[in-house]
């Protein structure tokens, strides 16, 4: 029995060929035999049958909007409050700021006509002459308010509602200076200041009540009706004979049903009630608040006022 023959050279061991490379053995394709290579990236060992297996990727995310959860803006790209984030607190509260400047801006103009008619003589005559003018001046008022009213599209739609809103407050400031042309100027005067106290007043209680207005929809639509009725009744009984205390109070009844209504409409703005109004109506919203307030002006001033 013949023993093994001598283990071969060192010369003789380099010459034998490399093994094959696998991937991850730590073979080499050149036969180096030095330090071990680092493993093979992703992309290599999946191209190759004994590589590391294929990594599952990561799960999309999607962006997700901060403006509209978060508050930071409050508004989309077209300017409109998002309904989605109405229970953010800062997005309610840019919102009472965009109705409260809107209905500011309205006081403002229909003050400074109520001022024009008031102290020009020559235009409080010759709307006094012409009484056509103010029924023009009231079909305006009419047909601008049903379209902000009634249709949502022309009430959300920049730049119309903002157009709409400002023809609405012409007629209206032109209606309400034509019917204060007729009272002395101390009269309208203390209406203005009466109603200013009365709307400051009701605009603190409604942010500091717990009371809801907003959930007796009932009773709202029963003193609307109340006024109404009461309205027919006293044009036409004042038609054929004047009678001073029915005028009152049907001013009366007016002052007070729509002092309730400035506070409903006041609470509709707030939210945090029953019922809400979209932050995408902010025109509707300075729309009522502002009829509410005019109203209340134009009753104070039959109560208070004397025809000059």
């Amino acid at each position: 029995m013949s023993n093994p023959s001598a283990p071969p050279s060192y010369d003789k061991k380099d010459s034998f060929p490399p093994p094959p490379y696998d991937g991850y053995s730590g073979g080499h394709p050149s036969g180096f035999r030095g330090a071990d290579p680092q493993p093979p990236s992703y992309s290599v060992a999946c191209q190759q049958p004994g590589g590391y297996p294929q990594p599952v990727p990561p799960l999309e995310t999607l962006p997700v909007n901060c403006s509209d959860r978060s508050g930071s803006s409050g508004s989309g790209e077209d300017g409109f409050f998002n309904s989605t984030g109405w229970d953010n607190k800062k997005v309610r509260h840019a919102f009472i700021r965009k109705v409260y400047s809107i209905i500011s801006l309205q006081l403002l103009v229909t003050v400074g006509i109520i001022a024009i008619f008031t102290f020009v003589t020559p235009l409080s005559t010759f709307v006094r002459r012409n009484i056509a003018v103010y029924y023009a001046s009231y079909a305006v008022f009419l047909v601008t308010y049903l379209v902000l009213a009634c249709c949502e599209g022309p009430r959300r739609r920049f730049p119309w509602n903002i157009i709409l809103l400002s023809v609405f407050t012409l007629a209206m400031g032109f209606m309400t200076g034509t019917i204060t042309s007729m009272y002395d100027t101390k009269a309208v005067l203390l209406a203005m200041v009466i109603t200013a106290i009365v709307t400051i007043a009701v605009t603190i209680f409604c942010f500091q009540t717990k009371v809801d207005f907003t959930s007796c929809t009932g009773l709202f639509c029963v003193l609307g009706i109340v006024v109404m009725v009461t309205g027919i009744v006293t044009a036409i009984v004042l038609s054929f004979q004047y009678i001073s205390w029915l005028y009152m109070l049907y001013a009366s009844i007016g002052a007070i049903v729509f002092t309730l209504f400035l506070a409903f409409d006041t609470q509709l703005v707030l939210g945090n009630r029953r019922h809400t109004i979209s932050p995408e109506d902010y025109v509707y919203g300075a729309l009522e608040i502002y009829l509410d307030v005019v109203r209340i002006f134009l009753f104070l001033l039959q109560i208070t006022g004397r025809r000059s």
